[in-house]
């Protein structure tokens, strides 16, 4: 009860703590515009080359555009939701450094809250409108045998898939506090993660993709959900339940980064600044 009364506490502190953030943002309603606008440009770029990529070849992996589009969409999104929730955790190494993580710690607020709505900006939206828009665009274009489970599937991975981004944003958070200047550490697994989601199983070599399904389990955002949506075989010739377990999977990994996080936070040492 306790522990469900501390999750609600953050989630409140959260909210008003980025509510403050986006109040501040909207001051300047044409930079806010235009921003959103490059957002949604600088990320669409990555589907450009996709695109360029398909121009000179009818498949890549036996996959075709569509269905790569389908991937991309789904881990795009998945990224840009959690993006918009976490985004502002990589700069906890530069708070540490500077002593301002110490002020933080002594707020009568929950500091992961105030760690995950720092600076929260609606401008980092763009990324999931537009990696929605692909996914729109994949789910009519590719040739999809539409059943319950499949029309299920799809909202419940992108989500599960967010959670799954969040949990590593929370995780490099922690890890940020033990190492301090870890943010392109991070950003190794989180912006590197979604970019290699975009592209079929089959591209990888099998040690990789062992790791990214069974030590960090990326491959649950997309690759094997969207392998049943998509009538595709399951990578490294997974049964075709495990489709389903990519909430479980986002459970487990919240859990755990909440762990490492706690764990992390009563382990820092001041730097004394």
């Amino acid at each position: 009860m306790a522990e469900r009364g501390a999750v609600l506490e953050g989630l409140r502190a959260y909210r008003m703590i980025a509510g403050m953030w986006v109040r501040s943002g909207m001051t300047y309603r044409a930079s806010f515009v235009f921003t959103l606008f490059g957002n949604l440009v600088m990320t669409g770029l990555d589907f450009v080359g996709i695109l360029l990529m398909f121009s000179h070849v009818d498949s890549l992996a036996g996959w075709s555009l569509p269905e790569v589009a389908f991937l991309y969409g789904a881990s795009v999104t998945s990224f840009g939701i959690a993006h918009l929730a976490a985004g502002s955790m990589p700069q906890l190494g530069s708070r540490i450094r500077d002593g301002s993580f110490d002020v933080l710690l002594v707020r009568p607020v929950p500091v992961l809250a105030q760690v995950g709505g720092d600076r929260f900006s609606v401008r980092r939206l763009g990324r999931a409108v537009q990696g929605g828009a692909v996914l729109g665009w994949a789910l009519v274009a590719a040739d999809i045998d539409w059943t319950v489970s499949r029309v299920l599937l799809v909202p419940l991975m992108v989500l599960a898939g967010a959670a799954i981004f969040v949990a590593l944003f929370v995780a490099g958070a922690a890890f940020q506090i033990y190492a301090q200047d870890a943010a392109e550490v991070q950003n190794a697994f989180t912006y590197g993660g979604t970019t290699m989601l975009q592209y079929p199983p089959a591209v990888f070599g099998k040690d990789l993709v062992r790791g990214v399904t069974f030590v960090l389990p990326l491959a649950f955002v997309n690759w094997v959900p969207a392998a049943h949506v998509l009538g595709r075989p399951y990578p490294l010739a997974l049964p075709g339940w495990t489709a389903f377990v990519s909430p479980l999977v986002a459970a487990g990994c919240c859990a755990l980064a909440g762990l490492v996080w706690r764990t992390g936070l009563r382990s820092y040492r001041s730097v004394g600044s």
